[in-house]
C-alpha cells in the first residue's frame, strides 16, 4: 500500500458514495422511526451514530480532496472512515446474531425511559412507554432486521472506503468511459 500515490477521480467517487450512503442510512433510519413508528434500541443508536458521524466526516474528506490535500492525508482519512464503519458493522453483527439467537444479547439493552417526579405522570408514561429490546427484531425486510441491513450497508461502504484508500487515481476510468456523468462529477471535485 502506497499512501503517497496520487489521488484522483477514484477517491472523488468514493467520497461521494460514502456521503450518499451515510445520508441514505441516516434518513431511512429516521424515517422508520418517525414515520413507521419503529423505536430504536441502544444498539440501534450506536449504529446510527456511526452513520450520522459519517456525514460530516465525508464532507471533511470531500473538502480535503477538493482543496488538493496531500495524498497520504486523504488516504489515511479513508482508512479512518473504514475503521469507523467497521465499528458499526461489528455492532450490527452482534445485534443481528442476538436476534437470530446465535448468542445472547446485552442484558441491559432497552430504550431509555424518562422518570417523572409526579406519580400520576409516572404511571401514565409507564403505560405509554414501549420497551425495545436489542435481541428481538422489530421488522424483517427480505429476512434481515434493521441490524442485519446495517451490516449489508456498512459492508458496501467499508469496501468503498477501502477502495478510496488503496486504489489508484484512475481505477474508475473504465466506468467513466461508460457513464460520462460520473467523470464530470469526479473531475469537478478532484480537479483531475
Amino acid at each position: 500500500m502506497n499512501l503517497t500515490a496520487p489521488i484522483g477521480r477514484t477517491q472523488s467517487l468514493a467520497v461521494l458514495l460514502l456521503l450518499l450512503g451515510a445520508l441514505f442510512n441516516a434518513l431511512s433510519s429516521l424515517g422508520f422511526q418517525h414515520i413507521g413508528g419503529f423505536q430504536p434500541c441502544q444498539l440501534c443508536y450506536i449504529q446510527r451514530y456511526v452513520h450520522y458521524s459519517m456525514i460530516p466526516a465525508s464532507l471533511v474528506l470531500l473538502g480535503l480532496i477538493w482543496q488538493g490535500a496531500p495524498a497520504w492525508l486523504t488516504r489515511v482519512a479513508f482508512l479512518a472512515l473504514f475503521a469507523l464503519l467497521g465499528y458499526g458493522w461489528a455492532v450490527g453483527i452482534y445485534q443481528a446474531g442476538a436476534e437470530w439467537e446465535f448468542w445472547l444479547g446485552p442484558n441491559d439493552c432497552a430504550n431509555t425511559v424518562t422518570i417523572s417526579n409526579n406519580a400520576s405522570s409516572l404511571f401514565e408514561s409507564l403505560g405509554q412507554t414501549k420497551l425495545i429490546r436489542c435481541d428481538v427484531a422489530q421488522l424483517r425486510i427480505l429476512g434481515l432486521s434493521f441490524g442485519g441491513w446495517n451490516v449489508v450497508i456498512s459492508t458496501v461502504l467499508m469496501a468503498i472506503a477501502l477502495g478510496g484508500a488503496l486504489l489508484g487515481k484512475d481505477a474508475i476510468d473504465p466506468i467513466i468511459k461508460r457513464i460520462p456523468l460520473i467523470g464530470l462529477l469526479t473531475s469537478a471535485i478532484s480537479k483531475d
